[in-house]
C-alpha cells in the first residue's frame, strides 16, 4: 500500500555534501492539516495522535461515533515514527515489535502486517563480534561472550528474590500485585549496585552500566530499580527473551506505515473530524461538554475527552478543573529517560554484524539494524542523559554525534555518508523519550495518573498496566479509553430507549413476563 510522503518540520539529516538540515520526509504527515470545519458539539475529542490516541479514535469511529482528533503537529505518530530517505525506513522513535505484544500484534494482523518484519540484528558474517570502549583500554568480544557477561550481571542485578524477580512480580500486567515492591519501588539503579557490585566483575559492572544508562534514559542516581523489574518480567525474566522481544523485529515500511493504516482506517469511516498543526493550550471542562482551546485561539467543543498526553508535558496544558494533585506533581517529576538516538548510514558491509559499547561516551551502544539499498550498514545508537556528555546533536552541526560513532572503532567508520536523528529532548510534545519512572514514582502516582477527571480520560503509553513505555502500551491504553466511552454511550442509549418506552406506555413499566 503506497502512502502520499510529505516533510515534516520535524527531525535532521546529515550528509557530507549537504551538511545538517533540518526537516525530513515522512508519510505520516497529513495534507492538508484539516479535513472540514468543526462546528458541533462532538461525541468525543482525542487529543493526540500517536499510537494511543489514533487506537482510541479508530476504535470510537468505527463503532459508528463522532470523533475530532487535534495535534499539535504536522504528522500522526507521537513519539513513534519513521522517515523513508532513499528507499529505507529510518525509526525515529519506537521502532521494534513481537508477537508476545498482544495488542501491537493485533493491529499488524488486522491491516495484513503480521508478514511485513525484517530482523535488526545478524552474525555470522562481517565482523560479528561486540567491541567495548572503557577505561583501560578497548576489548573485543565474541557475540556469545557479550551475551555471557551481560546475561551473568543483569541475573546479579534482579536477583531479588533467589527466583531472578518471579516471585516478585508473577503478573507482568498487574505489576503492583505483591505489596513488596514497594520497597523495590523505593530503589535506584545506583541503590541496587550498592547491594550487588561486590559479587561482581569490573566489565560485568561496566558493561550493565553502560546497557542501563540507554534502557532507562537516566542516570543510575534516578533511575527506578523496579521499572527495570517491570520490564525483566514483561521479558518472562529472561536477556535472550528481552533482547528478542524489544530489539529484534521491526517492520520493513517503518512504524508510520502501521500509523497511516489506523489513522486511514478512521478517515475512511466518515465520522473523524482532524485538526493538525494545532496545539492545545486549555481544556476546560464545563459539565455538559468540554471546551478543547488551542494556541491558535480555535475552541474545539466535545461530550467527552480522551487525552493522551505525554507524562512530561501534561503540566504545559491549563486544565480546568485543575489537574488531581497527584497529576500535577507527577507530570511535574517527569519520567527520567532523556536518551539520544541517532541513526548512521556508513559504506562498510562488515558493520552490519557489529555491536560497540562506550563506557560514559555520548553514544553508549550502537548495532547494525539494517542494509539500505545503497549496500550501505544502518546502524542506531543510544546516548545517556549524563550531565555533561549529553548529545545535543542539532545544536553542532551533528559533529558531536559524528565524533561519537566513530569512537566506536576508528578504523571502521571512517565513510559515514549519513546521520538521521531527532531531538526528543527539545521536543516540545514530549521533552523525552520512551517512559522510564524514579523511584516511588510506580506504586506513588501509576493510579492517580491512570484515574478520570469528570469528563475527561487520561490515556497513554506512560501510565499503561502492561507494556508501559512501548508501542504495546500506547495501543492498550487506547483501546480501554474508547471501551471505557463506547460503554458509556451505550448504556446513556439504552437508558433513553427504556424513557422513551415508559412515554409511551403512558408512564407504566412495559412488562416483559413470558
Amino acid at each position: 500500500m503506497a502512502f502520499e510522503e510529505h516533510f515534516t518540520r520535524e527531525g535532521h539529516q546529515w550528509t557530507p555534501r549537504a551538511g545538517l538540515q533540518s526537516g525530513i520526509p515522512s508519510i505520516g504527515v497529513i495534507k492538508p492539516s484539516a479535513n472540514r470545519p468543526s462546528n458541533k458539539v462532538h461525541e468525543v475529542l482525542v487529543i493526540g495522535a500517536g499510537y494511543t490516541g489514533l487506537t482510541a479514535l479508530r476504535d470510537l469511529t468505527v463503532a459508528g461515533h463522532d470523533v475530532m482528533l487535534v495535534e499539535g503537529r504536522d504528522r500522526i505518530g507521537g513519539r513513534t515514527w519513521s522517515s523513508n530517505i532513499d528507499g529505507y525506513a529510518y525509526e525515529m522513535g519506537g521502532t521494534w515489535v513481537h508477537w508476545n505484544q498482544p495488542f501491537v500484534w493485533r493491529e499488524l494482523a488486522r491491516y495484513g502486517m503480521s508478514k511485513d518484519l525484517e530482523i535488526s540484528p545478524v552474525t555470522g558474517r562481517g565482523l560479528d563480534r561486540a567491541t567495548f570502549v572503557r577505561p583501560g583500554g578497548t576489548i573485543h568480544m565474541s557475540r556469545e561472550e557479550e551475551f555471557a557477561v551481560l546475561n551473568t550481571a543483569v541475573r546479579k542485578f534482579v536477583n531479588v528474590d533467589g527466583k531472578h524477580g518471579r516471585g516478585l512480580i508473577p503478573f507482568p500486567h498487574n505489576p503492583h500485585f505483591n505489596a513488596e515492591v514497594v520497597h523495590y519501588d523505593s530503589m535506584s539503579f545506583a541503590d541496587r549496585f550498592a547491594q550487588i557490585e561486590d559479587g561482581m566483575t569490573p566489565l560485568e559492572l561496566q558493561l550493565l552500566k553502560t546497557f542501563l544508562s540507554v534502557t532507562s534514559g537516566g542516570t543510575m542516581e534516578n533511575s527506578g530499580f523496579f521499572e527495570f523489574l517491570r520490564w525483566w518480567s514483561l521479558n518472562n525474566y529472561d536477556l535472550q527473551e528481552l533482547a528478542e522481544l524489544c530489539l529484534t523485529f521491526k517492520l520493513r515500511d517503518g512504524q508510520s506505515a502501521l500509523a497511516r493504516r489506523i489513522f486511514d482506517d478512521a478517515v475512511a469511516t466518515g465520522n473523524l473530524t482532524y485538526r493538525f498543526d494545532a496545539p492545545v493550550a486549555s481544556v476546560t471542562d464545563a459539565g455538559s461538554h468540554v471546551e478543547v482551546k488551542t494556541r491558535g485561539g480555535e475552541t474545539f467543543k466535545a461530550k467527552r475527552v480522551i487525552t493522551t498526553v505525554p507524562l512530561n508535558v501534561l503540566n504545559n496544558i491549563v486544565w480546568s478543573p485543575p489537574l488531581l494533585p497527584g497529576k500535577s506533581e507527577a507530570s511535574a517529576k517527569g519520567h527520567v529517560n532523556h536518551c539520544t538516538k541517532v541513526h548512521a548510514e556508513v559504506a562498510n558491509p562488515a558493520l552490519r554484524s557489529f555491536t560497540g559499547y562506550q563506557w560514559e561516551g555520548p553514544l553508549s551502544w550502537t548495532f547494525g539494524d539494517g542494509t539500505t539499498p545503497a549496500g550501505n550498514t544502518h546502524l542506531v545508537a543510544f546516548g545517556p542523559s549524563y550531565p555533561g556528555i549529553q548529545l545535543k546533536p542539532a545544536s553542532d552541526s551533528a559533529q558531536g554525534a559524528l565524533a561519537a560513532y566513530k569512537a566506536f572503532a576508528p578504523s571502521e567508520f571512517t565513510d559515514i555518508r549519513r546521520l538521521v536523528f531527532h531531538d526528543w529532548n527539545e521536543d516540545e510534545f514530549a521533552m523525552g523519550t520512551w517512559e522510564f519512572l524514579a523511584p516511588k514514582m510506580s506504586t506513588t502516582y501509576l493510579d492517580v495518573l491512570r484515574k478520570r477527571q469528570g469528563n475527561v480520560l487520561f490515556a497513554s503509553a506512560d501510565w499503561a498496566m502492561g507494556w508501559r513505555g512501548f508501542i504495546d502500551g500506547g495501543i492498550e491504553d487506547g483501546a480501554n479509553a474508547a471501551m471505557e466511552l463506547a460503554l458509556e454511550f451505550r448504556a446513556a442509549k439504552d437508558a433513553e430507549k427504556k424513557i422513551g418506552q415508559r412515554d409511551l406506555n403512558g408512564g407504566k413499566r412495559i412488562s416483559h413476563k413470558l
